[in-house]
């Protein structure tokens, strides 16, 4: 059993909405996933999200990421759905996580109908600290999810992403969101593409 911290790599990445930073492991597989001007959040979060912390070496990611994040942003949103992922957390914010990535692109869902999604209809607000802590934005996409009034809500890289991923996402599923109860979303909030 080793008690050293785990050695990660991390990459950084261009996209049309700022250089992302990645953090993958020996296995391939993304850890994290956030934005530049956060990388003291980032390193915080690693450490909380290994059980004997991490230590970040700048390096690449592996090709397989790259290329799906790429797709991604080229408008292959399914891309994101070929990128293994791999998370610390509690078992209560890996189903949140995990549900997250059901949600697909175009479409949005409140915190509300999550809770009810992974059977914790009383649990929104837990629900919301959860998709709070998520480690891997855009690919475990937290962006998807919106107040119950179809408000945009906090996103930790910030509002003006999150409407830029929602409106990426909308452009290239041909404009189709569904609007329910369980799905909401305020399409006039979405003008800057």
């Amino acid at each position: 059993m080793t008690t050293q911290p785990e050695h990660l790599t991390l990459d950084r990445f261009p996209t049309p909405i700022g250089t992302a930073m990645l953090v993958t492991d020996a296995q391939g597989r993304l850890r994290a996933f956030d934005w530049h001007e956060y990388e003291d959040r980032l390193t915080r979060l690693m450490r909380l999200q290994t059980e004997h912390g991490a230590l970040l070496d700048e390096g690449r990611a592996p090709d397989a990421v790259r290329t799906a994040l790429a797709a991604y942003f080229a408008g292959a949103l399914g891309a994101l759905d070929s990128i293994a992922c791999h998370t610390g957390g509690t078992p209560f914010q890996r189903e949140v996580w995990a549900a997250l990535r059901t949600i697909p692109p175009g479409r949005t869902v409140s915190y509300a109908a999550l809770a009810v999604q992974i059977g914790r209809s009383k649990a929104v607000r837990a629900v919301g600290l959860a998709n709070g802590a998520n480690p891997i934005g855009v690919v475990v996409p937290c962006h998807r999810v919106i107040g119950a009034d179809g408000s945009l809500t906090g996103y930790g890289g910030g509002l003006e992403r999150k409407r830029w991923l929602l409106a990426h996402e909308l452009r290239h599923t041909g404009g189709a969101v569904q609007t329910t109860l369980d799905y909401g979303f305020a399409v006039g909030q979405l003008t800057n593409t």
